[in-house]
């Protein structure tokens, strides 16, 4: 759940934009059908079980077209739904309802389909000291949408953007010189606040990030045996990371390692969407 100045300030503008890139003018069908306004009402229908989330910015959809449209809703975000369930009632001018429909589907279908995947993969590690991590790759002006719905799936958010902390990827220290140096420079200017990150490929770059005192060491599309061969030349120096084309099918041979976190792009882009629908739109007496 956003609050409300988060609501206002960086979520309301995204909504307005998305709306906008669908009505660059007037709605040609609706107002061609629906002249006059007329109350109605229409339900929000799952079409698939999964975990739903994002009922507040599907919400905020028809609120920005019209603040007096009513929603009941009979789910809540992180609930499990079921095939055939009613999650809401929409009433309100028909016209708003169908100027918004897409627009606001589309959130609540995306954000579900990451929440629904999200919790798959969390699940495979329950029981285990790792927390899952989502990364940067969301798709472009939804990332505020697509890591709160990593969290109602039951997944962490790694930085949210550049300015969250401190990653030194492969280009970083290719850029530096090294690993060495780059943690180094990265010491001189970032803020003391800010843990050092550093990603990476090799043991001798293992080596080296834990000479140089580097706060968490990620293993990027390292084999199992050289991951176990790292996490004995860390010895718990250092948080531990694990990343590199990390999916549902293939997380569980992580496990055993005993790693801190375990990140994966796939939560984010690789989620299909959840199947949602608004079903049985009618004409209602004021």
């Amino acid at each position: 759940m956003f609050d409300k100045v988060t609501l206002k300030l960086n979520v309301d503008p995204l909504i307005l934009g998305a709306l906008k890139e669908d009505i660059t003018s007037e709605d040609v069908s609706t107002n061609s059908v629906m002249p006059e306004p007329k109350l109605g009402e229409v339900e929000l229908i799952c079409k698939q079980d999964g975990i739903i989330c994002g009922l507040q910015v599907f919400a905020r959809t028809f609120e920005l077209l019209d603040e007096d449209v009513e929603i009941t809703f009979f789910a809540k975000d992180g609930d499990e739904v079921k095939k055939g369930q009613k999650m809401a009632v929409v009433r309100g001018d028909i016209r708003v309802l169908l100027c918004g429909e897409r627009t606001a589907l589309n959130y609540l279908q995306r954000m579900s389909g990451i929440a629904t995947y999200t919790n798959g993969v969390a699940k495979l590690l329950a029981g285990t000291k790792t927390k899952l991590l989502d990364t940067r790759k969301t798709s472009p002006n939804n990332r505020i949408f697509e890591k709160y719905a990593v969290r109602i799936g039951g997944g962490n958010n790694h930085r949210y953007n550049l300015t969250d902390g401190v990653l030194l990827k492969d280009n970083h220290i290719g850029a530096a010189g090294g690993v060495k140096q780059a943690v180094t420079m990265a010491k001189e200017y970032a803020p003391f606040v800010r843990k050092i990150e550093v990603e990476v490929e090799n043991l001798s770059m293992v080596r080296e990030a834990v000479e140089a005192g580097a706060d968490i060491i990620m293993l990027d599309n390292m084999s199992h045996e050289d991951m176990r061969e790292a996490m004995n030349i860390i010895g718990g120096k250092a948080l531990v990371e694990v990343s590199g084309n990390v999916t549902k099918e293939n997380i569980a041979k992580i496990t055993d390692l005993g790693v801190d976190f375990v990140s994966s792009g796939a939560l984010t882009h690789s989620a299909s969407i959840m199947d949602i629908s608004l079903k049985n739109l009618h004409p209602v007496q004021e």
